[in-house]
């Protein structure tokens, strides 16, 4: 490697790293407030019994994936494992769905098949505009699902088509991509924050009522 070329790397990472830190500034300065939302109501959710469905194209699939990984499994505490479904994962159900139907209904199928009114339906994706993530958007409506939406910069049709958006204001399909990652880590955060919230919460309240029946 020759010095200008090396020299011509590190400019392109301190590009890429500069773009990432205005971007967090923003989602921190914007969307702190929705995602601690997002978690406290999922903490509502999944303990009665509800499913969180998430769905992406290409890195997002990628990132749906995590976000229902950390559900099923942990984040930082140990607590129950919870419903948490990647619709991309499931490879048989959409091949046969894009063989039969379209690529365009592959996401939209299997949340018909698996959602149930009060779930949680969310949806990834950089661009706004993936019209199988749009499709799956109406059919989670049209069941009762609540949608929720991670894109790239708004107003985009994703962001439309979800009942709640949070949209990250970058350039680059990198950095948007990035960003969701923190956001995703920030939701789980959410989630146990008001998990064991509520937890503590229950378990003041059956002391409370020992003490008045003593």
């Amino acid at each position: 490697m020759t010095p200008s070329t090396q020299s011509s790397a590190l400019d392109a990472a301190q590009l890429h790293c500069r773009s990432l830190e205005r971007a967090l500034v923003r989602l921190r300065r914007d969307g702190l407030h929705r995602i601690a939302d997002w978690g406290l109501r999922l903490a509502a959710v999944l303990p009665a019994g509800g499913r969180l469905l998430a769905a992406g194209n290409g890195g997002s699939a990628a990132q749906a994936q995590h976000l229902t990984a950390e559900l099923v499994g942990r984040y930082h505490r140990e607590r129950p494992a919870f419903s948490a479904i990647s619709l991309h994962a499931e490879t048989s159900s959409v091949t046969a769905i894009g063989n039969d139907y379209g690529f365009d209904h592959v996401y939209a199928r299997q949340v018909t098949a698996h959602g149930r009114p009060g779930d949680v339906l969310m949806l990834l994706s950089t661009s706004g505009r993936s019209t199988n993530l749009i499709t799956a958007a109406a059919a989670g409506r049209a069941g009762g699902l609540r949608v929720w939406a991670l894109t790239g910069p708004g107003p985009n049709p994703l962001a439309e088509a979800a009942d709640e958006a949070l949209c990250i204001d970058a350039d680059a399909t990198a950095t948007v991509q990035e960003a969701h990652l923190v956001a995703v880590h920030l939701l789980c955060e959410g989630f146990d924050t008001a998990l064991a919230g509520s937890a503590g919460s229950a378990g003041q309240r059956a002391v409370g009522s020992h003490r008045r029946a003593s």
